[in-house]
């Protein structure tokens, strides 16, 4: 669960006031801050190769002096994995966080998997 560790990452360079995040690369990492720069929680994600190592360079996005991205619950957990339909996803904080899925059509956000008709792994909430 490499993700949890990204997700953390960017949370204390949030708080911490910084401009970019380093995180090891891996595909979910990529596929996690791409549906996070499209949900306006992060301003830009790329892969960045520094020497022979490959990284997922994310840019955090504030609002004023406040980083949009403020908290988030991790769902599945490597001790338990929940799975949900698309049917019984409900919305996040009001309709004013994100829940992301690993679906079998990739990673996906709620409002996606559900126009997809597709559900899978609930991986965590994000407001």
């Amino acid at each position: 669960m490499i993700y949890h560790d990204f997700l953390i990452r960017i949370k204390n360079a949030a708080r911490a006031g910084k401009e970019t995040v380093l995180a090891p690369y891996s595909a979910m990492n990529l596929a996690i801050a791409k549906i996070l720069v499209a949900e306006g929680y992060l301003k830009s994600a790329d892969k960045r190769v520094i020497g022979h190592k490959n990284y997922v360079e994310a840019t955090v996005a504030y609002k004023g002096k406040n980083p949009v991205l403020t908290d988030f619950k991790f769902i599945s957990k490597p001790s338990r994995h929940l799975y949900s339909g698309y049917r019984d996803l409900k919305p996040v904080r009001q309709y004013f966080g994100t829940a992301i899925l690993s679906t079998p059509k990739g990673v996906l956000t709620a409002k996606d998997a559900r126009k997809e008709k597709v559900g899978g792994e609930y991986l965590f909430e994000v407001w």
